[in-house]
């Protein structure tokens, strides 16, 4: 992929932006917007970004910095889950809590907001107080977001604990959308105010990038990833009648900026802190784009791939058709169609000269490969291994997995576990492709090669289980499905 963001520049820009914010108070708590580690969708739509940039940033100033994680009780409750990585948002917590700390990053507490004695988030609360964690609890209050006269009182934000910080930058994020991070923020401020403390609140942002056009693929881009939020970029029309500037926003923001406008007015008796959502964010990615083309180029292909995230979503049950319809609509604004996805159409050409499910994988150099599934393995797993056999240069008709290593897999699941059809999926195929490469020159050389499939995109002609889609993630490849489920059994996994 052609390179269009400078992430260096980004950083830079990114890091002085906050440290002026933080010059103005003696605290300042900065919500986290989006994904604090691994943004893949960041990296997509701006090539150059790197996933895990922003907590690099945050490294960067870790001196000045305290982390505190914040998870809506509802969400621990209903399992909810982190749809790019697919594990739940507590599993996630836990998961960013390991990473962040070992970039030495110091993390102070979690709060669980809007609890109602959810007996998952008491055992969750069980589980992290019992490894030495500082647990807080935020529930509800009575006539939020309206009642200001309450919210903004020791009836409200005044009810909820206090959450002990040390330093001057008080980072806030979460796992997910809904989590309850502003809340908190503002109820710190609170606090903090009321102790005395000047304390300030901003949004560390990366979409919608407020200095490019509306339109811009970058932007509808965001409006794809988030069409199950029904988000819609806007004009930030206080920016606009503030500074006669246009500035890009989102509609959430928008819609509730006059109550937390009025609520940071009440806490901080300043009417003036901030005159539009956009003041409040930090959002310094639109300086780092260097080659609108690439970027453009990119943000498109991303778009692509959350169509089809969307209708197989929609088929599995999980979102209403209005959904994938959003992102219908984003594609026919900029005259995309799906099979402007390069490996779209080998795969069903594929899939109807052999009368079976297929993939198709575009390597780096653009090269297509393609593979079919059989008795012995599925289509995934064919198709990957004649992608590692052509970037080792192993010829079509080697074999490069022994019989040794295949036979005794496919009779455990057929003699032990009584599978009907053991057909070798993607993860027990390069299992058994690891275990050739002790006995085979061939077969270690294309061991050698699968990490050179990261970033490379893939297209099945059928929904994969949940093991195969598991194993493009580890790679780190871009996968995108066929809305179609491979057989007419209602059990699928």
């Amino acid at each position: 992929m052609k390179i269009g963001f400078d992430k260096n520049l980004y950083m830079q820009k990114q890091s002085e932006h906050i440290l002026k914010r933080i010059d103005q108070f003696d605290k300042l708590y900065l919500e986290f917007g989006g994904k604090i580690f691994d943004d893949f969708h960041a990296s997509r739509v701006l090539p150059g970004f790197e996933a895990n940039g922003k907590i690099k940033l945050l490294q960067k100033l870790k001196d000045k910095t305290e982390i505190i994680f914040s998870i809506s009780a509802g969400d621990i409750e209903k399992n909810k889950i982190r749809a790019d990585i697919g594990i739940t948002y507590d599993m996630d917590v836990l998961r960013l809590m390991d990473n962040i700390r070992k970039m030495g990053i110091y993390i102070s507490s979690i709060v669980i907001t809007q609890y109602v004695d959810q007996p998952a988030a008491d055992i969750f609360k069980n589980k992290l107080e019992r490894r030495g964690e500082h647990v807080y609890i935020h529930r509800p209050i009575k006539g939020y977001p309206n009642d200001i006269e309450r919210i903004v009182s020791d009836e409200g934000y005044g009810m909820n604990p206090y959450i002990e910080t040390t330093r001057p930058l008080v980072v806030v994020t979460a796992p997910g959308p809904g989590s309850g991070k502003l809340a908190t923020c503002l109820s710190q401020l609170y606090h903090e105010h009321k102790m005395g403390k000047k304390a300030g609140y901003a949004k560390f942002e990366t979409f919608p990038i407020w200095n490019i056009p509306l339109h811009h693929p970058v932007n509808l881009a965001y409006e794809a990833a988030t069409a199950d939020l029904k988000d819609v970029n806007l004009i930030d029309s206080f920016h606009l009648e503030a500074y006669g500037v246009k500035a890009v926003n989102y509609n959430r923001d928008l819609e509730a900026f006059p109550i937390v406008k009025n609520i940071l007015s009440r806490i901080t008796n300043d009417a003036g802190v901030y005159q539009s959502p956009t003041d409040m964010g930090v959002n310094m990615a639109g300086y780092g784009i260097f080659d609108d083309n690439a970027v453009q180029e990119a943000a498109k292909q991303e778009i692509i791939r959350r169509y089809y995230k969307c209708w197989c979503d929609h088929k599995l049950g999980r979102v209403d058709i209005e959904v994938p319809q959003r992102v219908e609509a984003i594609m026919q604004q900029l005259e995309l169609k799906p099979e402007d996805r390069k490996v779209v159409r080998p795969a069903l050409e594929k899939a109807e000269l052999r009368d079976a499910p297929a993939m198709a994988v575009e390597l780096d150099d653009g090269t297509i490969i393609t593979g079919k599934s059989s008795n012995l393995m599925c289509a995934a797993a064919s198709t990957m291994l004649n992608a590692v056999k052509h970037l080792a240069g192993i010829p079509d008709d080697v074999y490069i997995i022994s019989p040794v290593a295949l036979e005794p897999i496919m009779n455990l699941k057929s003699s032990i576990f009584g599978i009907k059809n053991p057909m070798l999926n993607l993860e027990e195929i390069l299992i058994a492709l690891s275990m050739s490469a002790a006995r085979t020159k061939e077969a270690a050389k294309a061991v050698a090669k699968l990490d050179q499939l990261k970033g490379c995109e893939a297209h099945s002609t059928i929904l994969l289980t949940q093991a195969d889609e598991e194993i493009f993630r580890k790679l780190g490849m871009n996968l995108t499905c066929e809305p179609e489920f491979p057989t007419n059994d209602l059990y699928y996994q």
